[in-house]
């Protein structure tokens, strides 16, 4: 986790050099977020795999596709900032 929060500080870092939206601490949280959701989605049920039913079944990589889903929100939440009918921040989008 610590490793996700340092890549992604680096990347705010870039951003933040060159006075753009999102930095250093929006870039490690997000990728810290990330890190751990993948890390519980991964590890988290392995006790639940056990006691599984006939009827029903449990499926972790569930968790892990929210993130892409939550991203995204992130993303369309950062385009929809409009100043003057100009969209703006497309590229803070891509760097999320």
């Amino acid at each position: 986790m610590l490793l996700a929060a340092f890549c992604g500080g680096i990347i705010g870092f870039e951003r933040k050099s060159k006075a753009k939206n999102a930095g250093i601490r929006t870039h490690a949280l997000i990728a810290l977020g990330a890190a751990l959701v993948m890390i519980v989605s991964k590890y988290g049920f392995f006790d639940l795999l056990k006691i599984t039913h006939d009827n029903w079944a449990v499926d972790p990589s569930r968790i892990a596709a929210q993130v892409v889903s939550g991203i995204g929100f992130l993303g369309a939440g950062t385009i929809i900032n409009r100043h003057d009918q100009i969209i703006d921040g497309l590229t803070t989008v891509a760097g999320i």
